[in-house]
């Protein structure tokens, strides 16, 4: 089954850096086929045969994000939030925006990528603290982003997700998602 794994925050500004080529060869160690990148920023489509087995009700993804999570650290001794989709659920993601046909730009719009649903206090939250000028709408695991002033000084832009709502995320915007059903 083909997955699409999505890091945080490597190769962005200077921090965390880590060479894509090293990165495939470390997806090709943990036994994942067909293994390819997209841009420098942590996005890796890989197959994997068979699916891991559900265990202390993580879905397989989890289980993925874990091992692979565990292979940034050991391989490269870094610490890496990692969100892994099949690669199916990746065209739901772009047939599912709540803001289709609303924005101009590729710039304007974001998904937020998440390991679990948002809590209730969670959802409160980003309803809540949503400045008046932004959109974004959680819909299973991705919250989606309409930014029309641009990502710079935007509610993602400042990293407040991490801070207000208490949850690791990491964001692509939709170009790239749409990339993302092609690897």
């Amino acid at each position: 089954m083909r997955h699409v794994a999505l890091l945080r925050g490597i190769n962005v500004g200077g921090n965390t850096m880590i060479k894509m080529e090293e990165l495939r060869a470390m997806f090709e160690a943990l036994r994942f086929g067909n293994v390819k990148s997209y841009i420098n920023s942590g996005n890796i489509a890989f197959d994997c045969v068979g699916s891991p087995q559900v265990s202390k009700g993580k879905t397989p993804e989890i289980i993925l994000s874990d091992q692979i999570e565990a292979a940034i650290r050991k391989t490269f001794g870094k610490t890496v939030s990692v969100m892994v989709r099949e690669k199916r659920h990746i065209q739901t993601i772009l047939e599912g925006n709540p803001f289709a046909g609303q924005f101009e730009s590729h710039k304007q719009m974001h998904v937020l990528f998440l390991k679990e649903k948002l809590t209730a206090e969670q959802a409160r939250l980003l309803v809540e603290l949503t400045p008046s000028a932004e959109r974004f709408q959680a819909i299973g695991r991705e919250i989606y982003c309409h930014l029309p002033m641009g990502v710079a000084e935007s509610f993602l832009g400042r990293g407040q997700f991490e801070k207000k709502l208490n949850l690791a995320v990491t964001a692509r915007n939709w170009r790239t998602v749409e990339k993302l059903t092609t690897l």
